[in-house]
């Protein structure tokens, strides 16, 4: 005699049982383990630190000096004439070379040496014209040293023309030359000295 069953499938109310008494299962599991241990979850917070950097800004300040109009003047009337200076020496030592490599004559010789006493007679004269700024003793006091050099200069050339004519062998000449030389780079150095002094203050 057959038996009669009224589910065909009778295994489908069985498994869903089966779920739900395993998630109860694991919830009260994991529940009394976290009681029994006392676990505790801990979040670690990062804190991110910014540098700032600051620049400070540096400000230079120039000064500017303005040198007087008078200064000036006198400064470009002395560069004047340490250039004349330079000329007229390079005459003098070419008419010096030439009388010593006799390629000029004894008269040629005389004659130019007499000029350049001229010449370097009017060039102290115009030198002494030059004035420097009276409310300035550093280019006063400077202005006397360079005037003694120009005389000088001047009484170099009068002798050059004296050992020419001189009835040695050439040694007045000679000696006046090189006092001649030394004298004009003096004057030359003092110039360039006095013009850097001024416009560098």
């Amino acid at each position: 005699m057959e038996n009669f069953n009224s589910d065909p499938k009778p295994g489908r109310l069985i498994l869903p049982m089966v779920l739900i008494g395993m998630i109860a299962t694991t919830y009260t599991f994991i529940n009394r383990v976290a009681t029994n241990n006392e676990i505790e979850i801990i979040t670690q917070e990062t804190t991110t630190s910014s540098i700032v950097e600051s620049s400070q800004d540096s400000t230079t300040t120039t000064t500017t000096t303005t040198i007087p109009e008078s200064v000036i003047t006198y400064l470009e009337s002395i560069t004047a004439k340490k250039i004349e200076s330079v000329e007229l020496g390079k005459k003098v030592l070419e008419t010096n070379q030439r009388w010593d490599d006799k390629t000029t004559t004894y008269q040629q010789a005389q004659q130019e040496f007499q000029e350049f006493i001229d010449d370097f007679q009017l060039f102290q004269q115009s030198f002494n014209s030059i004035n420097p700024p009276q409310d300035n003793s550093l280019l006063a006091s400077s202005h006397q040293e360079i005037i003694i050099l120009v005389d000088l200069i001047y009484e170099d050339t009068k002798e050059l023309l004296e050992g020419l004519t001189a009835p040695d062998t050439g040694e007045r000449r000679t000696a006046a030359l090189e006092s001649f030389n030394s004298n004009s780079d003096q004057l030359i150095i003092k110039i360039e000295q006095i013009v850097a002094s001024a416009t560098s203050s």
